[in-house]
């Protein structure tokens, strides 16, 4: 943490792991880059990650917050929004946001080219994700995510 101090996004400490997501999740994950922002400064109420998706890779299991506000912003390249019922390709200047509760998203860049964007989500402590195309429920513990089956058996 270093709250005095402007760092440059792009050269930000990447996650060292691909995802937290448990197996047989977790390997799906290959090619995505995140950078956690806010993080370095102590903000703990809000998170922003500074992150890459190569060719093929995607942002996210399918999924939706009960707690959590999400925002999208594309810097570079061309993403690919899956909805519940749509598909849109995103731009650089394009964002998109997820209320908590609402419709399920993840991004998948379908291009040649790797793509850059700013994710920003708020950090309720009562969240809850479902993840209506996988076995899988994740609920926000002090220690971080725990991840069961939908039938409540822990991963």
């Amino acid at each position: 943490m270093n709250p005095a101090r402007e760092i440059f996004a792009a050269s930000a400490r990447a996650r060292e792991t691909v995802s937290n997501y448990p197996e047989p999740f977790h390997e799906r994950f290959r090619g995505r880059i995140k950078r956690p922002l806010t993080t370095h400064f102590g903000i703990n109420d809000f998170g922003v990650n500074l992150t890459t998706l190569v060719p093929g890779a995607q942002s996210s299991l399918q999924h939706r917050h009960s707690h959590q506000d999400e925002f999208i912003y594309v810097l570079e390249g061309e993403l690919t929004l899956i909805t519940e019922t749509t598909e849109a390709v995103l731009r650089p200047g394009v964002c998109v946001g997820f209320p908590a509760g609402g419709t399920s998203h993840h991004l998948e860049n379908r291009s040649g080219s790797d793509a850059t964007y700013l994710e920003i989500g708020s950090r309720n402590p009562a969240d809850t994700v479902s993840y209506p195309q996988d076995d899988l429920v994740a609920i926000a513990k002090d220690s971080g995510w725990c991840f069961y089956r939908k039938n409540g058996v822990p991963y």
